[in-house]
């Protein structure tokens, strides 16, 4: 018999977290040729920095809690 671990729910949380922080700075990223809207902040791109962060997060709990990795 082969004794089979079970997936961490945190590696699809990673991996759904930096989903969507890639999502998010590819929007950033895209909106970066944009005409600046009328939102307060804008010229700071919020966008981006929270899709790298989110991307940052994703990947760190994709990468700890990676199924057959060694803890």
């Amino acid at each position: 018999m082969t004794s089979k671990t079970p997936i961490s729910v945190w590696f699809f949380t990673g991996v759904l977290v930096a989903f969507y922080g890639l999502v998010i700075l590819g929007y950033g990223l895209f909106a970066l040729g944009a005409p600046p809207s009328g939102r307060p902040l804008s010229e700071l791109h919020p966008d981006i920095w929270w899709g790298c962060v989110m991307l940052a997060i994703g990947a760190t709990y994709t990468i700890k809690f990676y199924p057959g990795a060694k803890k």
